[in-house]
């Protein structure tokens, strides 16, 4: 069940990081350039965007990290958690925003699939 925690946790930390990181790095201005899938930029400020960034890359190391090296291995899933928790936050905002959060649905389930596994492997299962 181990393997199986990495492969759906190595997925959720690369999509993770990816966005988190694209989040932090990238100005406002150059997010709202990309087009329709970032206009909910427009809602936000730089920080809170940065914020959210920063949010999805610490979810992103803590769901590998712990597992991988044995210190303290229920951070895992517990990251886990934190990052379907900000998905959830983000379907909100697609949705009050008349947009398709999908994604987020892919996502946040992918995250609630790391944990559940997580806590199995914890568990001794």
């Amino acid at each position: 069940m181990i393997v199986a925690y990495f492969v759906v946790a190595g997925i959720l930390a690369f999509l993770s990081l990816a966005t988190g990181l694209m989040k932090i790095v990238r100005p406002k201005e150059k997010l709202l350039a990309m087009g329709a899938p970032f206009a909910w930029a427009n809602d936000f400020t730089q920080n809170q965007i940065r914020g959210i960034g920063a949010l999805e890359v610490l979810g992103g190391i803590g769901v590998i990290l712990p597992m991988a090296i044995g210190v303290v291995p229920v951070l895992g899933p517990i990251a886990a958690l934190g990052l379907a928790v900000v998905q959830a936050g983000a379907f909100v905002v697609h949705a009050r925003r008349g947009e398709k959060p999908y994604l987020n649905l892919v996502i946040f389930a992918l995250a609630g699939a790391t944990a559940v596994l997580g806590f199995f492997v914890l568990a001794g299962g």
